[in-house]
């Protein structure tokens, strides 16, 4: 996600501008594309539905938009940050139950902060989550998965001992592919280098005959995706362990939602926080979670991404958006694209996972370096490495049946210290 200097460039399409048809086709199929491969990696990953995460993509988008009165251009997407708890949930516990009450308790911690900043302001959310205790979680984000990009890509990722040089070639190929696209691709290749990545590591498999294609053999073009409705497909399951590993990060994905506000609000010289305000964009958010949390699908976020799209073309119709959400929420019923996502080997998985899980955790660096954040100063240095070493050792707090661990234990240390640490200035 780039930030653009042009903040006065009058808009190719302002927030509220509806294109002509078939230009509103190509710019909404541009933002499916962008948000495509990120969005279908969580659940792939994770063990969900690719085509249950595109649906809850797609509505929750839509109701994003209506809650922040049609006056946001934001597009969301699965979050990666709960990779590693909806990863334990489905393929360690095979408990679809548990991600349902993980994703709805996400949602809940959303409205209730959006109450709160209603009637309180946003100023207290600054002192609860500054720079020093987000940039390091963001790292552990990042990091903590790293064993996983990398057994995925040596063909171990189940734990067993078959390591394999086609499909560490798989991985190498899969990443050069996205690296390239990156760096190289201009134009609309460029704003799809995950996509890109994935095509190139999927004909690779093919060439080394990786690919299984029972599940394409057997798709239909029309095909309901694999939803998980509470109670009619799989009970809630209700624990303090379950929503004490999801609902912490919460409060990681927030501060990332307010940064992309910010970056919004200089893209298109608007703010806001205070039109329509930061309590509706966080209630939509969290809306936007507990919908997926209904239909068996991760929690979901807004997309930097997206919002770089926003800024190269300068089209920033809601309309475009919303067009892109229908889009997702089509391609989800597509059988024979789940079941081509499906397909996709590990190997693949896992050269994609080495970018962009080392992405995630650049981008805490980043905000770090972006806020100056003093190391020298002993109370930056405290937080900042306990939260890694908590985060990426996997320290965890178990009392009885409930289990605090892993980054939801790293965020709650970091803002533990930063709220107990008193602030000196640095001599």
């Amino acid at each position: 996600m780039s930030e653009t200097q042009q903040t006065t460039t009058k808009p190719v399409l302002d927030i509220h501008e509806r294109p002509a048809f078939s230009k509103w086709i190509v710019l909404s199929i541009q933002h499916l594309f962008t948000m495509f491969g990120s969005t279908i990696f969580v659940p792939s990953v994770t063990g969900l539905s690719p085509g249950v995460a595109l649906v809850s993509s797609g509505l929750g988008t839509l109701a994003y938009l209506v809650i922040t009165r049609g006056k946001i251009p934001a597009y969301l997407g699965s979050s990666f940050a709960f990779i590693a708890p909806l990863t334990q949930f489905m393929l360690k516990d095979q408990s679809p139950g548990s991600v349902m009450v993980g994703t709805f308790s996400v949602g809940v911690v959303y409205a209730i902060v959006s109450l709160i900043v209603y009637y309180a302001g946003v100023d207290w959310i600054q002192k609860v989550l500054p720079p020093v205790v987000v940039g390091p979680v963001i790292m552990v984000i990042g990091l903590s998965l790293a064993p996983s990009a990398a057994n995925m890509a040596m063909g171990t990722s189940n734990g067993v001992e078959n390591y394999s040089w086609e499909a560490l070639a798989v991985a190498l190929i899969t990443l050069a592919a996205a690296i390239i696209a990156m760096i190289f691709f201009k134009g609309f290749l460029g704003l799809i280098p995950i996509l890109f990545g994935f095509a190139v590591g999927y004909v690779a498999s093919m060439c080394f005959g990786l690919v299984d294609y029972t599940l394409i053999k057997e798709a239909s073009f029309f095909q309901v995706p694999d939803f998980t409705i509470p109670f009619v497909d799989a009970d809630p399951v209700v624990t303090v362990t379950v929503i004490l590993s999801m609902a912490p990060l919460a409060f990681v994905t927030m501060a990332e939602h307010m940064g992309h506000q910010l970056v919004l609000n200089k893209i298109t010289n608007r703010n806001f926080f205070k039109d329509p305000g930061l309590h509706r964009s966080l209630l939509a958010d969290g809306t936007a979670s507990i919908i997926a949390s209904f239909l068996g699908g991760p929690p979901v976020t807004t997309y930097g991404e997206n919002i770089g799209v926003l800024a190269i073309t300068r089209v920033y119709s809601v309309f475009v958006i919303g067009g892109a959400a229908v889009c997702a929420i089509l391609f989800g019923f597509i059988g024979y694209i789940n079941a081509i996502i499906t397909s996709v080997p590990q190997p693949v998985l896992g050269g994609i996972s080495l970018l962009l899980f080392g992405v995630i955790a650049s981008s805490g660096l980043r905000m770090m370096i972006d806020n100056k954040i003093d190391l020298n100063i002993n109370r930056n240095l405290i937080i900042t490495s306990v939260v890694l070493v908590i985060g990426i050792g996997g320290l965890f707090v178990q009392i009885g049946s409930v289990q605090v661990s892993g980054m939801a234990m790293a965020a709650l240390v970091g803002i533990i210290l930063n709220l107990l640490i008193p602030e000196r200035k640095h001599a």
